[in-house]
């Protein structure tokens, strides 16, 4: 499991009430990690936060979390799983304002975000660069360590009276605190309030891993076709890997024009399964990986074809998904709450409960008795190490006064 670090400080308000805290990507020299970086770093910490218990220890039950965000964050479809009522999509102040960035923030802002700006020199050149978007963003940190206290003041004479509030960002001593107080900001941040704590959490998946899981929730979500598209086509590799995917089915002898149809053609439940699939053969860093997908698609055959009709897709991602955990190192249970499949699915995968139990059981009695017969016929070659591990990892306990 990979480590993340994260540094946290406090912002507070102008009642000296903790408001929010900013979080920024840390290495384990407690450097800030480059731009490089980000989109890995993001997707850890938004993966390893997705439980409110796991982002209440690190925030408290309130705060609102600011993350930095740059081109490649904004416009990579990661962001929209977080909870809007916690995070504050903090956008950097060096960041390139193409069309399509724009687009991302503006739909983010529809999507009911809270947008700010970071490192603002109040500048007449930043109040220009960022013209277009202040309808959209509702904080201004105002970095009062470069910014010039005249152009400090036209600043917040311009947006007076609006949406936007302002904060004191870099408040360095008691004498930069009751100025910022004095001039009017609303809130306020530095190390003068509140000393940077460095924060180790665990990163548990992937940034591509991430990705996916998001699409499959987007699919169970019944979002429309051209939102299925949009996320898509901002993941080259997985927009080749779909596209390869579907030029490979024999019955589907046509030409591909657009990912749009692609969609239409396979169909949700076709696309479903090739996602899981993938996640499995891709993307995981188990070794055992191709053998588990090998078991998974013939359990999820096996229970294809002892359900009814009417079920047949169900019950076949119902087998994909009840070996999906042996490639996530977190709980199966997260997952699941996570990507939120049908109810009996996630009764299956969790409970091994339901309209499938008794296929899953047959599925898993063959498994066992083939995987027995392997185990027998080359015990010799097994290694102690290897033994041990396997009945300790299934819950076995070895009583040490035999060994």
């Amino acid at each position: 499991m990979n480590e993340l670090y994260v540094s946290k400080q406090r912002i507070i308000d102008n009642k000296n009430t903790p408001f929010a805290y900013e979080l920024v990507f840390k290495d384990s020299s407690n450097r800030s990690l480059g731009f490089s970086n980000s989109l890995k770093a993001t997707s850890q910490l938004i993966i390893s936060t997705i439980s409110s218990s796991e982002l209440n220890n690190l925030l408290g039950k309130k705060s609102l979390a600011f993350i930095n965000v740059d081109e490649t964050t904004l416009t990579k479809g990661i962001l929209g799983v977080l909870d809007k009522k916690r995070f504050v999509l903090n956008i950097l102040e060096d960041i390139k304002l193409t069309e399509d960035v724009i687009k991302s923030i503006v739909s983010y802002k529809k999507q009911g975000f809270i947008l700010s700006l970071e490192h603002f020199d109040s500048s007449a050149r930043m109040l220009i660069k960022f013209q277009r978007l202040f309808n959209y963003i509702d904080i201004i940190k105002m970095d009062i360590l470069v910014s010039e206290v005249d152009n400090m003041e036209k600043v917040m004479e311009k947006f007076a009276g609006t949406h936007v509030k302002l904060l004191a960002q870099g408040v360095e001593s008691k004498e930069d605190y009751e100025d910022c107080q004095e001039m009017g900001f609303d809130y306020f941040q530095g190390d003068y309030l509140d000393k940077p704590e460095l924060i180790e959490i665990s990163a548990s998946k992937e940034p591509t891993q991430f990705i996916i899981l998001q699409l499959i929730r987007i699919i169970k979500q019944n979002n429309s076709t051209e939102e299925l598209e949009f996320f898509i086509k901002q993941q080259p590799d997985l927009s080749y890997k779909l596209i390869q995917f579907f030029n490979k089915l024999e019955k589907l002898d046509v030409q591909v024009e657009s990912l749009t149809q692609v969609i239409t053609l396979l169909g949700r439940n076709k696309l479903l399964k090739w996602l899981v699939v993938y996640l499995y053969s891709e993307l995981s860093q188990n070794s055992t990986s191709k053998t588990l997908l090998e078991l998974a698609l013939r359990r999820a055959k096996i229970m294809e074809e002892d359900a009814d009709n009417h079920n047949k897709d169900k019950a076949y991602l119902a087998g994909m998904f009840s070996m999906l955990g042996s490639i996530f190192d977190t709980d199966i249970k997260e997952l699941m709450n996570y990507v939120k499949m049908d109810r009996d699915i996630t009764m299956l995968v969790l409970e091994k409960k339901g309209i499938f139990a008794s296929s899953l059981m047959r599925a898993e009695e063959a498994e066992k008795v083939y995987l027995k017969k392997m185990m027998m016929a080359n015990f010799e070659k097994l290694s102690t190490s290897d033994l041990v591990a396997t009945l300790e990892e299934s819950g076995i306990e070895i009583d040490k006064d035999d060994i």
